[in-house]
Order: C-alpha cells, then sequence, then structure tokens
C-alpha cells in the first residue's frame, strides 16, 4: 500500500483532505465536507517530523 506519506500524496490528488491528530495519527476527510472517513497511524519518524511542519493539507 506505500508509506503514510505515500497515501497522504494519493488521497489529496484524489480530491481529499487529511490533518494530523499530532504526530501519531492522520485524519482522512471527504472532498465535498471534510467528514473524517478513516485514519492513518504514523509509526515512522520521517512522516512524524513531516506532520510537525505539514499539519494539514496543501491546497
Amino acid at each position: 500500500m506505500g508509506s503514510v506519506l505515500d497515501q497522504l500524496v494519493r488521497w489529496q490528488r484524489s480530491g481529499g483532505t487529511w490533518y494530523a491528530v499530532g504526530t501519531t495519527e492522520v485524519a482522512l476527510c471527504r472532498c465535498d465536507g471534510g467528514e473524517v472517513v478513516d485514519r492513518l497511524r504514523v509509526e515512522d519518524e520521517e512522516t512524524a517530523a513531516y506532520l510537525r511542519e505539514h499539519p494539514v493539507s496543501e491546497g
């Protein structure tokens, strides 16, 4: 399935948004209203560092 960062990029390219829940979880939201539809668990330092700098999806 790929890394969490890869999944975030694919989700955003598909029109969805996301936001960090601390540095251990990311909420994936629908593109038509922001409803949370899934959560990803962050288990590596690279992704945690990225989320500290980018706590919400861009765009």
